[in-house]
């Protein structure tokens, strides 16, 4: 081909040397409003520690390790070349480059900590725009910890490992590893979701506490990790049990990887199907409370799943954003033209509506750690599951939406636009479908009223600040009343509340122009099925200015 005819012109330029965290600027003015109500003597290193992980998160090199870890998946090793059987997961080595980023970054560690668990969210939030399929383990060794801390001496010998800042790949024993990782088990083939049904047995072997496990788990995610929570039917009734993968004395636990499953997206994380046939394990809590032990290991990772959502729909959106106002179409950069501007402003409320979320639930997890605040406890058991709910289930048609905005571009691999888009639907499915999470708020709501008070509490903050906002919350307040088929109708109930929510955060914190968008669109009903479709009387380009790269 003559070089004359190869010229390259009207491109984004690669979007590299950014950092993540200084340019988002509805993430960076959350973590400083949040730490100037609870600890205001932080802001410096927390946004010290959050600069350095947004500057490497935007690097190049950490691009590269994403793409790399995506186009080399796992591989399952069950036996080596003798024979023996040794159920091992090789990983590419730019995963465990992610893995000891996140770890020696804090994303583990986040219950002792002050401030713990909003630094550690927006922490999570700025390094899984690297790449997402690494947190899954991350999200489970730091979820471990209040389930652990049921047995106080489990929790003293495991939880330094669980936060430590020190990442140790390969198989050895705990003990003579500085940082450990832990996965959980918990769905069968026959429950799925019901992990009643589950048919796991638990023999003990003695009053200590050992028991010895046989059966299996359908879905076991990261089965590289150290230890594993997981659920079996012990004589007094459903149990929970930890499960390491090597044994004090070196040999290893039986673990028999049947197959790693080949998933739609999160490519560069293994999840896997395995069999327990005597596996040695230790009870966590008593016998018969294991859903009750391992329910806080579950609403943390529900919180991650929020998060990891929200995460992907910043990073589709600043994709979107930085290819739009480099490329011009018909005379003019396409983040000038009216529709496009529109859609980008629909893609910004949506984005920025699920980071204030995000960062409301850490602080409130912060107010729980810190001083036991009942207040937010009870607050934290309905908005998180309706936060799972409505912020995962927004996130795939938002992602699906940024990439047509790179048109064909986006539709190509090397865009890093397919990567994101398969991952849209994971935090949705994960820890609880839309289904579960809808019924857990409606059990909530039944068994718990100073949930619900908690709840109109928080929303009520904002009441008499936009007429669309009241008109929501009242109608919302109908809907609650009205107890005649609430279960088929638990969807929509669980909607309007995350949407009322979200609406009385921004018209508390947001910029005008963004509030009064969300309620005109959300709220307000003045919005079409698609995103794009928002009143062209709005303030558009503000929003769309404030949802680009900052600095």
């Amino acid at each position: 081909m003559a070089a004359t005819t190869h010229t390259v012109s009207n491109q984004a330029p690669p979007l590299v040397g950014h950092d993540v965290y200084g340019s988002d600027l509805v993430l960076s003015e959350g973590v400083e409003r949040h730490l100037a109500d609870a600890a205001p003597e932080l802001a410096s290193e927390v946004r010290e520690e959050l600069t350095d992980l947004g500057r490497a998160a935007g690097s190049r090199q950490a691009q590269d390790w994403g793409a790399q870890a995506n186009e080399n998946p796992p591989k399952l090793r069950t036996h080596d070349r003798y024979g023996n059987r040794i159920d091992e997961v090789e990983f590419h080595p730019s995963w465990h480059r992610l893995l000891g980023h996140a770890v020696g970054a804090g994303l583990t560690d986040a219950w002792g900590r002050p401030a713990g668990h909003l630094r550690r969210a927006a922490g999570f939030f700025v390094w899984s725009q690297a790449e997402a399929g690494h947190g899954c383990p991350v999200s489970m060794t730091h979820a471990a910890v209040p389930a652990l801390r049921t047995d106080p001496e489990l929790a003293a010998e495991w939880e330094p490992r669980l936060t430590s800042h020190v990442y140790e790949e390969g198989l050895r024993p705990a003990g003579q590893k500085a940082g450990v990782l832990f996965g959980m088990g918990m769905t069968e083939k026959q429950g799925g979701s019901d992990v009643r049904a589950n048919t796991t047995a638990a023999v003990p072997l003695d009053a200590s506490g050992e028991y010895l496990l046989t059966g299996h788990k359908w879905f076991c995610s990261a089965p590289m990790c150290d230890g594993f929570l997981v659920l079996a039917q012990a004589p007094g009734g459903l149990t929970c049990f930890l499960v390491p993968r090597v044994l004090p004395d070196g040999t290893r636990n039986v673990f028999a990887i049947q197959r790693l499953k080949d998933k739609l997206g999160n490519r560069s994380n293994a999840s896997s199907e395995v069999e327990f046939d005597g596996t040695w394990a230790r009870r966590v809590g008593e016998e018969g409370r294991g859903v009750r032990t391992i329910i806080e290991m579950v609403a943390a990772t529900r919180l991650d799943c929020v998060i990891g959502s929200a995460s992907l729909m910043r990073q589709a959106l600043t994709q979107a954003a930085h290819h739009t106002e480099h490329r011009s179409a018909f005379g003019a950069p396409l983040i000038d033209q009216p529709l496009m501007r529109n859609v980008l402003a629909d893609l910004a409320l949506e984005s920025e509506a699920a980071t204030t979320l995000t960062l409301r639930l850490a602080a409130a997890y912060d107010a729980v750690q810190s001083s036991g605040n009942e207040q937010e406890r009870a607050f934290l058991r309905i908005a998180v599951p309706a936060a799972k709910y409505w912020v995962t289930k927004r996130c795939t048609p938002m992602v699906a939406e940024a990439l047509e905005c790179l048109g064909g571009n986006g539709y190509v691999e090397e865009s890093g636009m397919p990567r994101l888009l398969r991952e849209s639907p994971l935090n949705s499915i994960w820890e609880g479908s839309g289904n579960v999470q809808a019924l857990d708020v409606l059990r909530a709501l039944q068994r718990e009223p100073q949930a619900l008070n908690a709840f109109l509490q928080e929303v009520g903050l904002a009441r008499g600040a936009d007429h669309r906002l009241d008109s929501a919350i009242k109608n919302l307040l109908t809907e609650l009343a009205d107890l005649e088929g609430i279960e088929a109708r638990a969807r929509r109930v669980v909607e309007r509340m995350a949407l009322v929510l979200q609406g009385s955060l921004l018209v508390r914190w947001a910029p005008p122009e963004v509030a009064d968008a969300f309620c005109a669109s959300r709220l307000g009903g003045d919005w079409g099925a698609a995103f794009g479709t928002l009143p062209h009387s709005l303030d558009l380009g503000s929003v769309v200015e404030r949802a680009r790269i900052a600095g």
